[in-house]
Formats: structure tokens, C-alpha cells, sequence
């Protein structure tokens, strides 16, 4: 992937990160930094519900809210919350590679099948369910639809801190996403 942004090294954090809640992130997950102790959240990250992902982190490091493809439009509140209330101005917006969120349609079946099969529902409820829903969750591109929220968030949360990343799923490794 061409626009994402490697982070094999401190100096790889980009310079707007370092020394902050965001680039401590990078530090504990790409690099091994030993755990600091916490006893309040430094920061909040909006990731994928996706069950491949893991972070490196200490307890009580961040507010975490885990969404289909990192999409918080449904969870300002819970965004507004960790800021209002939790005292954080940082938030890691971090997307990952084959996410479940793109191309949903071509899922259709498959879900359908599964609500009927799993969960016992009639196939007319199942197929209405996911016309309803598959476009409010649908993507698109993982990388474009970070970069899209974290403009919107940007808008929303003007003083805080927003930084668009990917998580790739081969390596386990965080990276930045470049931005124009």
C-alpha cells in the first residue's frame, strides 16, 4: 500500500505525534516500549470490531470503541463522552485492511443466510434488515473512509488531535495513513 506510512523507528513517528498520547500508542505497539502505569485514559481509539486486531497498550491507557470499518458516524455520543468527560484531545482513528465493511453487497447472501440459519430469523426480515443497514455501513475503501472520518471528526472536535492510521492484519503493525 502506497499511502500508508511506516513505523519501524521513534523518528518514523511523524513529528505532529511524537511526544504524545498518539505517538505512545505507536511507541508500546510497533516498537516495545516498556508499559507506563495509567490511572486515567490518554487517549481515545476508534477501531474495527474485526477480531484480527489486537493493540499493544497499557491497562487504562485509552477509551476504546470498536466499530464495523472504525465508523463512529453512530457513536458521536461515546466520542463526545471520552472528550467531555474523559479529558482526552487525542484520538487514533485506526482503520485495517480486509475489512468486512467494503463491498458489503457482496456479502448479501452470506448474512442473510447466517441471520436465518444462526439466529432463527424468516429470510424476508433477514434481507430487509440488511437493505436497511448495509448502506449506513458500507465503507468503501478502508484508507479513503479513515481519511474521510477524520475530516469529519476534525470538523466536529476542532481542538482535538486526530490521527488517520492502519492496522495491517499480515504484520500486526500500526502505520500512519499519509494525508494530502
Amino acid at each position: 500500500m502506497t499511502n500508508i506510512i511506516s513505523v519501524e523507528t521513534y523518528e518514523d513517528i511523524l513529528p505532529i505525534y511524537r511526544e504524545t498520547p498518539i505517538g505512545q500508542l505507536l511507541e508500546y505497539h510497533n516498537l516495545n516500549r516498556p508499559f507506563d502505569h495509567y490511572d486515567h485514559a490518554q487517549l481515545l481509539i476508534g477501531m474495527c470490531m474485526d477480531n484480527r486486531k489486537h493493540l499493544l497498550m497499557p491497562d487504562n491507557f485509552a477509551f476504546i470503541i470498536r466499530a464495523g470499518g472504525a465508523n463512529l458516524r453512530y457513536s458521536e455520543f461515546k466520542v463526545s463522552y471520552a472528550i467531555a468527560v474523559g479529558h482526552v484531545s487525542y484520538i487514533a482513528l485506526i482503520g485495517h485492511n480486509n475489512c468486512g465493511m467494503v463491498n458489503l453487497i457482496s456479502r448479501k447472501t452470506e448474512f442473510i443466510n447466517g441471520l436465518v440459519n444462526i439466529a432463527g430469523w424468516k429470510r424476508d426480515k433477514a434481507e430487509e434488515h440488511f437493505m436497511q443497514f448495509a448502506p449506513m455501513f458500507e465503507i468503501g475503501n478502508e484508507t479513503d473512509f479513515i481519511l474521510s472520518e477524520t475530516k469529519r471528526l476534525r470538523l466536529n472536535y476542532p481542538k482535538i488531535v486526530i490521527a488517520p492510521m492502519f492496522y495491517l492484519v499480515e504484520d500486526n503493525k500500526l502505520y500512519f495513513i499519509k494525508e494530502d
